[in-house]
């Protein structure tokens, strides 16, 4: 696989020098930060600060596959497996690919801030937001670029 088209390749670029980010890093105590750093005709790339107790919803990534790196802390993963919650902990360093049809939920269960880079293709352009009831996914809601972020 070429360092171009794998995208833990290109998260781990990004992730190398956080210092050449064209904006700044920071921690928001109300809510998960993020920010776009680069989009092409190929993918899009971003960054992603978690506080502790900080992360996201079950989701999806309306068909886009990605990958994403844990730069710094430590971030678990939740994927579903045999209708339950599976926990994946992701120490600085790690990282994970998926496929376009990869539902999980990510959260900063540590007493240290973490940031994380993502990457996607195509580019998001809708999440599917999910809940778990009676070991099945249920679709909650749809959020859709330029609307909900």
């Amino acid at each position: 696989m070429n360092h171009r088209s794998d995208l833990l390749a290109v998260a781990a670029r990004w992730a190398a020098d956080p210092a050449a980010w064209p904006v700044r890093l920071r921690f928001d105590p109300a809510t998960r930060w993020y920010a776009r750093l680069a989009a092409d005709t190929d993918h899009e790339v971003w960054a992603l600060s978690w506080l502790p107790g900080q992360g996201t919803d079950l989701h999806d990534h309306g068909g886009s596959a990605g990958a994403f790196l844990v730069v710094a802390g430590t971030l678990t993963e939740e994927t579903v497996a045999g209708g339950r919650l599976r926990p994946h902990r992701l120490p600085a360093g790690a990282g994970r690919r998926f496929g376009a049809r990869h539902v999980h939920l990510v959260h900063n269960q540590d007493g240290e801030p973490a940031v994380s880079v993502h990457v996607y293709r195509p580019a998001l352009r809708r999440m599917t937001r999910y809940r778990l009831a009676d070991g099945r996914l249920r679709v909650a809601d749809v959020a859709e670029a330029g609307v909900a972020w």
